[in-house]
């Protein structure tokens, strides 16, 4: 059976671990300088420090930002009080973009204050 984590670059790790635990409800399982491993249900989510302007690339030029950016994967955390998770998600630093509902249920598009971009989900059944 094959294991996904998750790893997250940051630039500040107190600012991201307290956004992750205290926003998010992550557990913190193991705390570094410059990794900090995390747990969101049965996913481990890690926390890397890298400074702002370093090369993410082995064979590349691009250099590390922390404004907001855009990928084509993202987090998804789906969660029971959304709107009370995005509050204290604007507490801890991040950004809420916009929302959309429906018979479905609800999703609250988001960024941390690394500008990785995430949802909030809460899906009806």
């Amino acid at each position: 059976m094959t294991e996904i984590s998750i790893s997250i670059d940051v630039s500040d790790m107190e600012k991201a671990v307290l956004f992750y635990t205290k926003a998010l409800g992550c557990t913190e399982l193991r705390a570094g300088e410059d990794t900090t491993k995390l747990k969101a249900e049965n996913v481990r989510i890690y926390l890397l420090k890298k400074e702002s302007g370093s090369n993410p690339l082995i064979n590349g030029t691009s250099s590390r930002n922390y404004e907001r950016h855009w990928t084509p994967v993202h987090l998804d955390f789906n969660v029971v009080e959304i709107e009370k998770i995005a509050s204290l998600v604007k507490e801890y630093g991040g950004i809420i973009e916009g929302s959309e509902s429906g018979d479905w249920g609800a999703v609250e598009f988001c960024a941390d204050p690394f500008g990785n971009g995430f949802c909030l989900c809460q899906i009806k059944n």
